[in-house]
């Protein structure tokens, strides 16, 4: 059995990442990262992705403050896909200013969707546009 030794941006130039809460487990986001927002990741300990719309390296809290301390970094088994695991400083990974960007819930049966927590800002506010 081989072990890679990183995740491999060879296939891909941008590989998807799942940001989960260290202490509950709740899934908060999930992003892109390139191989130069996986190495600042590592370097400063601070969660960098690749935003797709800008088509620019993306601090996480940038704008508002919302950073997410990396405490621990996986890759699946095909080493393209990430799972980080954070510390979500300030409450919010959403920048719709809900704590998870996962606060809609589906009902399977009837189709309705409910929204699940209250946000911890207004995204307005925050980021002014």
């Amino acid at each position: 059995m081989s072990t890679q030794a990183a995740p491999d941006f060879s296939k891909t130039e941008l590989i998807p990442v799942i940001a989960q809460d260290e202490k509950s487990g709740d899934v908060m986001m999930m992003a892109w990262m390139n191989a130069e927002a996986y190495e600042e990741t590592l370097k400063t300990g601070r969660v960098v992705y690749f935003s797709r719309s800008r088509q620019k390296l993306w601090r996480k809290g940038e704008e508002s403050g919302n950073v997410q301390e990396l405490k621990a970094l996986y890759f699946d088994c095909d080493a393209d896909t990430l799972l980080v695991k954070i510390n979500q400083i300030g409450g919010a990974a959403c920048h719709a200013g809900y704590r998870s960007c996962f606060f809609r819930k589906v009902d399977p049966a009837t189709r309705e969707v409910t929204v699940e927590g209250e946000r911890f800002f207004n995204p307005d506010d925050v980021y002014k546009k």
